[in-house]
Protein backbone atom coordinates (compact mmCIF):
# COMPACT_ATOMS: atom_id res chain seq x y z
CA UNK A 1 0.00 0.00 0.00
CA UNK A 2 2.54 2.21 1.22
CA UNK A 3 4.69 1.59 -2.12
CA UNK A 4 1.86 1.92 -4.38
CA UNK A 5 0.87 5.54 -2.86
CA UNK A 6 5.04 6.35 -2.73
CA UNK A 7 5.26 4.97 -6.83
CA UNK A 8 1.95 7.63 -7.24
CA UNK A 9 3.27 10.64 -6.19
CA UNK A 10 7.15 10.23 -6.85
CA UNK A 11 7.08 7.71 -9.36
CA UNK A 12 10.75 6.68 -10.08
CA UNK A 13 11.31 7.49 -13.46
CA UNK A 14 10.34 10.97 -12.20
CA UNK A 15 12.79 10.72 -9.31
CA UNK A 16 15.83 13.03 -8.83
CA UNK A 17 19.19 11.79 -7.71
CA UNK A 18 20.48 12.44 -4.40
CA UNK A 19 23.49 14.11 -6.18
CA UNK A 20 21.03 16.36 -8.11
CA UNK A 21 19.30 17.43 -5.08
CA UNK A 22 22.63 18.11 -3.09
CA UNK A 23 23.72 20.42 -6.02
CA UNK A 24 20.29 22.12 -5.68
CA UNK A 25 20.29 22.72 -1.89
CA UNK A 26 23.80 22.30 0.03
CA UNK A 27 25.59 25.66 -0.37
CA UNK A 28 28.37 24.34 0.51
CA UNK A 29 29.09 22.02 -2.42
CA UNK A 30 30.35 22.55 -6.31
CA UNK A 31 30.37 26.03 -6.86
CA UNK A 32 30.29 27.18 -3.56
CA UNK A 33 31.43 30.90 -4.18
CA UNK A 34 28.60 31.37 -6.87
CA UNK A 35 25.83 29.38 -4.85
CA UNK A 36 26.52 31.40 -1.88
CA UNK A 37 26.92 35.32 -3.77
CA UNK A 38 23.18 34.48 -5.09
CA UNK A 39 21.95 33.10 -1.98
CA UNK A 40 23.28 36.14 0.41
CA UNK A 41 22.41 38.91 -2.47
CA UNK A 42 18.87 37.76 -3.04
CA UNK A 43 17.87 37.13 0.49
CA UNK A 44 19.23 40.71 1.36
CA UNK A 45 17.24 41.81 -1.99
CA UNK A 46 14.10 40.01 -1.05
CA UNK A 47 14.37 40.95 2.88
CA UNK A 48 14.10 45.23 1.57
CA UNK A 49 11.70 44.18 -1.04
CA UNK A 50 9.71 42.43 2.01
CA UNK A 51 10.35 45.33 4.83
CA UNK A 52 8.98 48.18 1.76
CA UNK A 53 5.90 46.00 1.29
CA UNK A 54 5.16 45.29 4.69
CA UNK A 55 5.80 48.89 5.98
CA UNK A 56 3.61 50.35 3.26
CA UNK A 57 1.29 47.55 3.64
CA UNK A 58 1.41 46.32 -0.24
CA UNK A 59 0.68 42.65 -1.00
CA UNK A 60 2.02 42.61 -4.11
CA UNK A 61 5.31 43.75 -2.98
CA UNK A 62 5.21 41.14 -0.35
CA UNK A 63 4.11 38.54 -2.53
CA UNK A 64 7.30 39.67 -4.66
CA UNK A 65 9.61 39.29 -2.10
CA UNK A 66 8.21 35.31 -1.24
CA UNK A 67 8.96 34.77 -4.81
CA UNK A 68 12.70 35.79 -5.00
CA UNK A 69 13.55 34.49 -1.48
CA UNK A 70 16.30 32.15 -1.33
CA UNK A 71 16.35 30.58 2.31
CA UNK A 72 14.19 27.80 1.86
CA UNK A 73 16.83 26.57 0.18
CA UNK A 74 18.81 25.38 3.14
CA UNK A 75 16.48 24.71 5.15
CA UNK A 76 15.94 21.79 2.56
CA UNK A 77 18.93 21.54 2.76
CA UNK A 78 18.48 20.77 6.54
CA UNK A 79 16.23 17.85 5.38
CA UNK A 80 18.48 16.46 2.73
CA UNK A 81 21.41 16.58 5.69
CA UNK A 82 19.19 14.81 8.12
CA UNK A 83 18.40 11.82 6.29
CA UNK A 84 21.92 11.18 4.40
CA UNK A 85 23.41 11.68 8.14
CA UNK A 86 25.77 14.29 7.07
CA UNK A 87 26.65 18.05 8.19
CA UNK A 88 25.93 20.00 5.45
CA UNK A 89 26.38 23.39 7.35
CA UNK A 90 22.43 24.55 6.33
CA UNK A 91 21.88 25.36 9.59
CA UNK A 92 24.28 28.26 10.03
CA UNK A 93 23.17 29.30 6.41
CA UNK A 94 19.86 29.36 8.21
CA UNK A 95 20.66 31.38 11.10
CA UNK A 96 22.67 33.95 9.86
CA UNK A 97 19.81 34.34 7.02
CA UNK A 98 17.46 34.64 10.11
CA UNK A 99 19.54 37.31 11.73
CA UNK A 100 20.00 39.50 8.45
CA UNK A 101 16.42 39.92 7.50
CA UNK A 102 15.58 40.54 11.29
CA UNK A 103 18.46 42.71 11.47
CA UNK A 104 16.54 44.38 7.89
CA UNK A 105 13.18 44.62 10.24
CA UNK A 106 14.71 46.67 12.56
CA UNK A 107 16.21 49.24 10.36
CA UNK A 108 13.45 49.45 8.46
CA UNK A 109 11.47 50.03 11.41
CA UNK A 110 13.06 53.71 12.30
CA UNK A 111 10.83 54.93 9.82
CA UNK A 112 7.87 53.99 11.81
CA UNK A 113 6.83 56.88 14.27
CA UNK A 114 6.87 55.85 17.68
CA UNK A 115 2.85 56.29 18.49
CA UNK A 116 2.13 54.25 14.99
CA UNK A 117 -0.29 51.12 15.43
CA UNK A 118 1.06 48.25 14.14
CA UNK A 119 -2.08 46.13 13.65
CA UNK A 120 -3.54 48.57 11.51
CA UNK A 121 -0.76 47.29 9.02
CA UNK A 122 -2.86 44.54 7.20
CA UNK A 123 0.91 42.88 6.68
CA UNK A 124 1.88 42.92 10.35
CA UNK A 125 -1.47 41.92 11.66
CA UNK A 126 -1.28 39.11 9.47
CA UNK A 127 1.49 37.52 10.76
CA UNK A 128 1.75 38.13 14.57
CA UNK A 129 -1.29 35.60 15.84
CA UNK A 130 -0.68 32.38 14.04
CA UNK A 131 -3.06 29.79 14.71
CA UNK A 132 -3.37 25.72 13.88
CA UNK A 133 -4.56 26.54 10.74
CA UNK A 134 -1.49 28.33 9.59
CA UNK A 135 0.65 25.10 10.93
CA UNK A 136 -1.72 22.42 9.18
CA UNK A 137 -1.25 24.83 5.85
CA UNK A 138 2.36 25.33 6.00
CA UNK A 139 3.05 21.09 6.81
CA UNK A 140 1.20 21.10 3.11
CA UNK A 141 3.12 24.08 1.47
CA UNK A 142 6.00 21.69 2.62
CA UNK A 143 5.18 18.57 1.11
CA UNK A 144 4.18 20.60 -1.87
CA UNK A 145 7.84 21.86 -2.06
CA UNK A 146 9.59 18.85 -1.01
CA UNK A 147 7.88 16.93 -3.80
CA UNK A 148 8.47 19.72 -6.70
CA UNK A 149 12.16 19.60 -5.40
CA UNK A 150 12.15 15.76 -5.67
CA UNK A 151 10.66 15.34 -9.00
CA UNK A 152 12.01 16.44 -12.38
CA UNK A 153 8.59 17.40 -14.28
CA UNK A 154 6.89 19.37 -11.60
CA UNK A 155 9.61 22.40 -11.03
CA UNK A 156 6.56 25.09 -12.02
CA UNK A 157 5.57 24.81 -8.91
CA UNK A 158 8.01 26.23 -6.65
CA UNK A 159 6.90 29.93 -6.88
CA UNK A 160 3.80 29.48 -5.68
CA UNK A 161 5.27 27.23 -2.59
CA UNK A 162 7.08 30.37 -2.42
CA UNK A 163 4.46 32.56 -1.61
CA UNK A 164 2.19 30.04 0.22
CA UNK A 165 5.26 29.25 2.89
CA UNK A 166 6.07 32.44 3.62
CA UNK A 167 9.49 32.83 5.40
CA UNK A 168 10.96 36.19 4.71
CA UNK A 169 7.78 38.50 5.08
CA UNK A 170 7.53 36.96 8.79
CA UNK A 171 10.95 37.75 9.95
CA UNK A 172 10.75 41.26 8.58
CA UNK A 173 7.86 41.39 10.85
CA UNK A 174 9.94 40.14 13.54
CA UNK A 175 12.39 43.03 13.03
CA UNK A 176 9.65 45.75 12.51
CA UNK A 177 8.05 44.76 15.86
CA UNK A 178 11.00 44.44 18.04
CA UNK A 179 12.19 47.45 16.85
CA UNK A 180 9.08 49.32 18.03
CA UNK A 181 9.50 47.62 21.41
CA UNK A 182 6.21 45.61 20.45
CA UNK A 183 8.23 42.28 21.58
CA UNK A 184 4.68 40.00 21.99
CA UNK A 185 3.71 40.80 18.21
CA UNK A 186 7.58 39.96 17.97
CA UNK A 187 7.02 36.80 19.13
CA UNK A 188 3.81 35.44 17.14
CA UNK A 189 5.39 36.67 14.01
CA UNK A 190 8.72 34.63 14.83
CA UNK A 191 6.35 31.49 16.17
CA UNK A 192 4.74 31.44 12.60
CA UNK A 193 8.42 31.28 10.93
CA UNK A 194 9.35 28.65 12.76
CA UNK A 195 6.00 26.80 11.91
CA UNK A 196 6.81 27.12 8.56
CA UNK A 197 10.73 26.94 8.82
CA UNK A 198 9.65 22.84 11.04
CA UNK A 199 6.96 21.90 7.94
CA UNK A 200 9.41 22.42 5.73
CA UNK A 201 12.30 20.24 7.65
CA UNK A 202 9.76 17.56 8.18
CA UNK A 203 8.01 16.93 4.60
CA UNK A 204 11.22 17.52 3.35
CA UNK A 205 12.85 14.45 5.22
CA UNK A 206 9.68 12.50 4.66
CA UNK A 207 9.98 12.81 0.55
CA UNK A 208 13.75 12.80 0.59
CA UNK A 209 13.52 9.37 2.47
CA UNK A 210 10.50 7.90 0.44
CA UNK A 211 12.89 8.07 -2.69
CA UNK A 212 15.67 6.47 -1.46
CA UNK A 213 18.50 9.12 -0.75
CA UNK A 214 18.71 8.43 3.11
CA UNK A 215 21.31 6.09 4.25
CA UNK A 216 19.36 4.21 6.79
CA UNK A 217 20.25 3.83 10.46
CA UNK A 218 19.38 5.52 13.54
CA UNK A 219 20.35 9.08 12.47
CA UNK A 220 17.33 9.89 10.25
CA UNK A 221 14.92 8.25 13.47
CA UNK A 222 16.57 10.46 15.74
CA UNK A 223 16.01 13.58 13.62
CA UNK A 224 12.63 12.70 13.47
CA UNK A 225 12.29 12.38 16.68
CA UNK A 226 13.76 15.68 17.57
CA UNK A 227 11.91 17.38 14.84
CA UNK A 228 8.29 15.59 16.23
CA UNK A 229 9.08 17.39 19.62
CA UNK A 230 9.98 20.76 18.45
CA UNK A 231 6.92 20.60 16.01
CA UNK A 232 4.89 19.30 19.12
CA UNK A 233 6.16 22.79 21.18
CA UNK A 234 5.00 24.96 18.27
CA UNK A 235 1.92 22.90 17.98
CA UNK A 236 0.96 24.11 21.44
CA UNK A 237 1.83 28.09 20.93
CA UNK A 238 0.00 27.71 18.11
CA UNK A 239 -3.10 26.34 19.83
CA UNK A 240 -2.64 28.71 22.83
CA UNK A 241 -2.37 31.34 19.75
CA UNK A 242 -5.88 30.12 18.17
CA UNK A 243 -7.66 29.73 22.10
CA UNK A 244 -6.25 33.32 22.65
CA UNK A 245 -7.53 34.59 19.01
CA UNK A 246 -10.97 33.29 19.74
CA UNK A 247 -11.66 34.49 22.92
CA UNK A 248 -10.74 38.38 21.71
CA UNK A 249 -13.46 38.06 18.59
CA UNK A 250 -15.93 36.74 21.36
CA UNK A 251 -14.67 39.53 24.11
CA UNK A 252 -15.30 42.47 21.57
CA UNK A 253 -18.44 40.69 20.10
CA UNK A 254 -19.36 41.31 23.63
CA UNK A 255 -18.43 44.51 23.64
CA UNK A 256 -20.13 45.78 20.69
CA UNK A 257 -23.32 44.33 21.95
CA UNK A 258 -23.06 46.34 25.53
CA UNK A 259 -21.84 49.58 23.56
CA UNK A 260 -24.76 49.50 21.32
CA UNK A 261 -26.98 48.49 23.70
CA UNK A 262 -25.26 52.02 26.36
CA UNK A 263 -25.60 54.08 23.63
CA UNK A 264 -29.23 52.78 22.23
CA UNK A 265 -30.86 55.75 24.16
CA UNK A 266 -28.48 58.64 22.64
CA UNK A 267 -30.15 59.60 18.90
CA UNK A 268 -27.96 59.02 15.84
CA UNK A 269 -25.40 57.56 18.07
CA UNK A 270 -23.48 54.68 16.80
CA UNK A 271 -20.82 52.13 17.57
CA UNK A 272 -18.05 52.52 14.52
CA UNK A 273 -15.42 49.93 15.74
CA UNK A 274 -13.83 48.03 18.60
CA UNK A 275 -11.07 46.31 18.87
CA UNK A 276 -9.05 44.89 21.57
CA UNK A 277 -5.14 45.96 21.55
CA UNK A 278 -2.24 45.91 23.99
CA UNK A 279 -4.66 44.51 26.53
CA UNK A 280 -7.35 47.38 26.47
CA UNK A 281 -10.20 47.25 25.18
CA UNK A 282 -11.09 50.36 22.24
CA UNK A 283 -14.45 51.72 21.69
CA UNK A 284 -14.95 54.23 18.47
CA UNK A 285 -18.30 56.20 19.09
CA UNK A 286 -20.11 58.30 16.48
CA UNK A 287 -22.44 60.30 18.28
CA UNK A 288 -24.13 63.77 17.66
CA UNK A 289 -24.83 64.33 21.76
CA UNK A 290 -23.20 63.95 24.47
CA UNK A 291 -22.60 60.40 25.81
CA UNK A 292 -24.63 58.42 28.12
CA UNK A 293 -21.65 57.84 31.09
CA UNK A 294 -19.29 55.62 31.12
CA UNK A 295 -19.79 53.98 34.35
CA UNK A 296 -23.20 52.28 32.50
CA UNK A 297 -20.93 50.56 30.04
CA UNK A 298 -18.45 49.09 32.58
CA UNK A 299 -21.75 48.21 34.28
CA UNK A 300 -22.82 46.14 31.17
CA UNK A 301 -19.32 44.66 30.61
CA UNK A 302 -19.01 43.12 34.13
CA UNK A 303 -19.52 39.11 33.64
CA UNK A 304 -18.76 39.30 29.55
CA UNK A 305 -15.26 40.20 29.53
CA UNK A 306 -12.92 39.60 32.04
CA UNK A 307 -12.58 41.51 35.54
CA UNK A 308 -9.78 44.13 34.98
CA UNK A 309 -9.89 44.95 31.02
CA UNK A 310 -9.05 48.66 30.32
CA UNK A 311 -11.80 50.34 28.61
CA UNK A 312 -11.13 53.34 26.88
CA UNK A 313 -14.32 55.15 24.37
CA UNK A 314 -13.03 57.38 21.43
CA UNK A 315 -15.08 59.37 19.31
CA UNK A 316 -14.61 60.48 15.90
CA UNK A 317 -14.57 63.83 16.71
CA UNK A 318 -10.95 62.91 18.52
CA UNK A 319 -12.53 62.91 22.25
CA UNK A 320 -10.65 60.26 24.70
CA UNK A 321 -12.47 59.07 27.16
CA UNK A 322 -10.58 56.02 29.53
CA UNK A 323 -13.53 54.70 31.11
CA UNK A 324 -11.85 52.90 33.55
CA UNK A 325 -11.73 48.79 34.22
CA UNK A 326 -14.29 46.36 33.87
CA UNK A 327 -15.69 44.91 37.34
CA UNK A 328 -13.78 47.72 39.17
Amino acid sequence: MIGSVRELVLPEHQRRTARELREDLDLSSGDVRSKRSAFWTMLLLSAVIAACGVLTDSTATVIGAMIIAPLSTPIMGIALGAVQRRRSGAGRFVLAGVALVVAVGALASLAVPADYDLLSDGQIAGRTSPGLLDLVAALATGFAGAVALARRDVAAVLPGVAIAISLVPPLVVVGVCAGQGSWWLALGALVLFVSNLLALVFAGMVVFAAIGTGTGGGGPRRAYATVGVLFAAVGVLLAASTTGTVLVHLWTARTTDAATAWLSATPGAQVVDVRAHARTLSVVVRTPAELPPVEALLDALRGQVPDGVPVVVTTTEGRRIEAGRVGR
